[in-house]
């Protein structure tokens, strides 16, 4: 299964890590040279949760701000005690 969360879309990006050596102008030094770009990833904090998606219970991976924002609806605490048993 792959990195998206089920509400919003939020997936892995890539991008560049910039290494910088060096003071800058305004400090006094010469300037902020650039010494290696890297190339990495962003990835979105999903969770993997029990959610009711159309009336029914099922587990969803979802983005730690789909949560905050309140788009998932978690499902009801089950009230369950085991029968006594007559023997």
């Amino acid at each position: 299964m792959s990195r998206v969360c089920y509400f919003t879309g939020k997936r892995t990006v890539a991008g560049r890590s910039i290494t910088r050596r060096g003071k800058a102008k305004h400090l006094g030094g010469v300037g902020r040279k650039i010494t290696g770009i890297t190339k990495r990833k962003f990835k979105p904090n999903i969770q993997k949760i029990r959610a009711v998606v159309d009336g029914r219970v099922c587990r969803i991976k979802v983005s730690a701000k789909a949560i905050h924002m309140g788009l998932v609806q978690k499902p009801t605490k089950r009230d369950y005690k085991p029968s006594e048993q007559s023997a």
